[in-house]
């Protein structure tokens, strides 16, 4: 649907953004992050035809957008940071307006009108002058003036700034709506609306892509393990064995205060005693040290239940685990029907996700390179 292929933008001499490269299909709902003055305005008004690139090429459905500029535009609906709206004019001479400015067929103007009016809940507000329109009103009307020729690529640059929460969660749903009939391109400042609504995350930091992933995949794109949280009823020494023999288990870590303060009292060393680590396909080979550690650990961890303030789970009491698998392996399914077979109820399973404010902060904090 979109292609930016090699785009840069020099402002003055000044490097604006450098090599922007990526593609968005279909259907998708893309969240473009970056932090102020990092090329996300600059990048958008060049995909919507505001701005011409100095280099490389942007391409709408298969439309060059220096060839072919009209056409490509008709194919996209924007929505600047501030709507572009008449204050003098009423809410429904404006869509009439814009209806005309976007070639909608007079014969079909009335029928596109009211459909904007019942998708942005205008009804009721057709006769109101822009000017006395509340904010979250204000910025329907500028969703309204971006769809009503129904393009295949929509572009939000930070739709949801300046509204009060119940405005917000009205435009997030609406967004939500038009992503299924919609490719949307969406610019924000809030990291946690990105997760709501987007299924791919873009990054630029200094005029430049730093990140294009999944938002469920960013701790595996920076570098970073993926664990689960386990929690288990049943036998501390046994639970753990089986779940060690899993193949594609690296690690497995008891979790909790009291389990780490047991193994500090006892003098172990913590590496035998609070993880198992192990790349076989099973116990074979490291068996015997694995072994030995889960024994070593499930003693002292009994061993120290006389003192104060220190539980042991025992048999038809609960343990909580921290598991690693290989090569961020997804091992849920077997994890639930090892211990479904061992007769051991899991009651929670839960996957250890990398934030994307951790990200964020983590790839647009480094020193500029003086590139910028």
């Amino acid at each position: 649907m979109l292609e930016v292929k090699d785009v840069s933008k020099m402002f003055d001499e000044r490097r604006g953004v450098q090599q922007i490269d990526f593609t968005m299909e279909r259907g998708e709902i893309v969240g473009f992050l970056g932090p102020n003055g990092a090329g996300k305005t600059t990048t958008m008004r060049m995909i919507t035809g505001y701005l011409n690139p100095t280099g490389g090429s942007i391409t709408i459905d298969g439309l060059s957008m220096s060839e072919h500029g009209a056409k490509a535009r008709s194919k996209i609906g924007y929505l600047p940071e501030t709507p572009p709206l008449y204050p003098e004019m009423t809410v429904m001479s404006y869509l009439r307006f814009v209806a005309d400015l976007r070639n909608v067929p007079v014969r079909e103007q009335k029928k596109r009108i009211n459909e904007m009016l019942d998708k942005l809940g205008l009804h009721g507000r057709e006769q109101q002058l822009i000017r006395s329109l509340s904010k979250g009103f204000k910025q329907r009307l500028g969703l309204a003036q971006a769809i009503i020729h129904k393009p295949d690529l929509l572009v939000l640059d930070e739709p949801t700034s300046g509204l009060d929460p119940n405005q917000i969660i009205e435009i997030r749903q609406l967004i939500r709506e038009l992503g299924e009939q919609h490719t949307v391109l969406l610019s924000t400042h809030i990291l946690p609306e990105v997760n709501m609504l987007c299924n791919r995350v873009l990054i630029i930091h200094q005029g430049q892509i730093v990140l294009d992933e999944r938002p469920d995949r960013l701790g595996t794109a920076m570098g970073q393990e993926v664990s689960l949280h386990l929690e288990v009823k049943g036998p501390t020494e046994s639970i753990i064995q089986v779940v060690s023999a899993l193949p594609l288990v690296t690690e497995v870590q008891i979790v909790g205060d009291g389990f780490q303060e047991a193994c500090r009292k006892e003098e172990v060393d913590e590496a035998p005693i609070t993880t198992m680590d192990h790349t076989d396909t099973g116990l074979e080979g490291a068996g015997q040290e694995a072994d030995l550690a889960v024994q070593v650990c499930v003693d002292n961890y009994e061993l120290s239940t006389s003192q104060p303030g220190v539980l042991s789970p025992q048999s038809g009491e609960t343990i909580k685990l921290r598991v690693v698998s290989q090569d961020h392996s997804d091992v849920r399914e077997a994890l639930f029907y090892a211990l479904a077979d061992a007769g051991y109820p899991l009651l929670e399973m839960k996957r250890e996700m990398t934030s994307l404010e951790d990200v964020f902060t983590r790839l647009t904090t480094e020193e500029d390179s003086g590139d910028a």
